[in-house]
């Protein structure tokens, strides 16, 4: 939305008692707008196929010497895929109506792996603001 509802005191209150659709669709972003908006978040919100995600971690050089470091690790790693699992397996319980059956989406928020891509899912290790 381009302008917000007008007040009493705005100068477009009248116009917009007037004629409160006409208003509404004026207040919408042009199309060339709205395409570059969905172009910059489809950019921000893909992730990159060497990506690395919670739970992984592909250069463990630096840890050589730490086996404390190393062990607590591969723990963690261990339980992130558990939690994995555990929410693909109560996205697969129709029991559970608020996750699986018709035009329910199953749960992938916070599923902590993911493909490249924009895919909705996937907690990587750094994140951007």
């Amino acid at each position: 939305m381009r302008k917000l509802i007008p007040n009493d005191e705005d100068p477009d209150h009248a116009a917009f008692v007037k004629d409160p659709q006409s208003y509404f669709l004026s207040s919408l972003p042009s199309l060339f707008q709205a395409t570059k908006f969905m172009a910059v978040i489809n950019i921000g919100s893909a992730h990159s196929p060497d990506e690395e995600y919670i739970g992984d971690r592909n250069d463990m050089t630096y840890w050589l010497g730490e086996s404390e470091i190393i062990d607590a690790f591969n723990q963690f790693s261990m339980d992130i895929k558990n939690i994995e699992k555990e929410i693909d397996r109560r996205n697969a319980d129709p029991k559970l109506r608020n996750r699986c059956g018709d035009g329910v989406s199953p749960y992938e928020l916070l599923i902590p792996s993911s493909g490249c891509g924009a895919t909705g899912r996937g907690v990587p290790n750094s994140a951007t603001a």
